[in-house]
C-alpha cells in the first residue's frame, strides 16, 4: 500500500496541472478576443468563424451621400475557398487587430453611406439554427490606414482597424483580382 502512494500523488498532481493549464489558456483566450466578443456578439462572432460560405460584395456609392443605413451592392463575389481566408477570420476576432477607444470617451458618429468600400458577409450553416442567416461586416477603408473602420450591419458602433487595415485591403484587393 505504501509503494502505490507516491504514485497517486504523481498522478493526482499531474491531472492538477493539467487543469491549471486548461483554465489558463482558456483564460487566454478570452482575454484576447473579449472585446471582439462584445463588440459583435455571440452569434455574429460564430459566425466569423464557422460560416461555411463567405462572400465579398462590393458596394456601390450612393449619389447624394446620405445616412440611410442601407448598402448598395455592386458586385458579389463567393471567397469561400480563397486564400487566407482562415487567417482573416482568426484576425477579425482578435482584439489585438482593432484600435478599441479609451474609456470615458464617446463613441464615434455614423459614418454616411459613402464611406463604405466592402462587405464580408458570413453565411451561417443549418447547424446554426438560432442564428441569423448571415453576418454582414460592412469596412471603410478611409484615405489612409488610420482612417479605416468595421462595423457590423445591424448593430450600433463601429471600430478602427487599426494595425490590421493595410493587410486586410491588400488582402480584399488580391482576393478581388484574383476571383475576376
Amino acid at each position: 500500500m505504501l509503494r502505490s502512494l507516491p504514485g497517486s500523488i504523481l498522478v493526482i498532481g499531474l491531472l492538477a496541472l493539467g487543469f491549471l493549464a486548461a483554465g489558463v489558456g482558456v483564460w487566454w483566450q478570452w482575454q484576447q478576443t473579449r472585446r471582439c466578443l462584445a463588440f459583435y456578439g455571440i452569434r455574429v462572432t460564430e459566425q466569423i468563424s464557422k460560416a461555411p460560405r463567405v462572400e465579398l460584395w462590393r458596394l456601390k456609392r450612393p449619389s447624394d451621400g446620405r445616412r440611410t443605413g442601407q448598402l448598395y451592392v455592386n458586385r458579389v463575389q463567393d471567397i469561400t475557398n480563397a486564400k487566407g481566408l482562415v487567417h482573416l477570420r482568426r484576425g477579425l476576432v482578435e482584439d489585438a487587430n482593432f484600435q478599441w477607444l479609451q474609456r470615458g470617451r464617446s463613441g464615434p458618429e455614423p459614418l454616411p453611406d459613402t464611406a463604405w468600400d466592402v462587405a464580408l458577409v458570413f453565411h451561417a450553416s443549418d447547424s446554426l439554427k438560432s442564428a441569423p442567416k448571415h453576418a454582414v461586416i460592412a469596412i471603410d477603408f478611409g484615405e489612409n490606414p488610420q482612417e479605416a473602420n468595421l462595423t457590423v450591419v445591424g448593430r450600433p458602433g463601429r471600430v478602427a482597424l487599426g494595425k490590421m487595415a493595410k493587410g486586410l485591403r491588400t488582402w480584399v484587393e488580391s482576393t478581388a483580382k484574383w476571383l475576376d
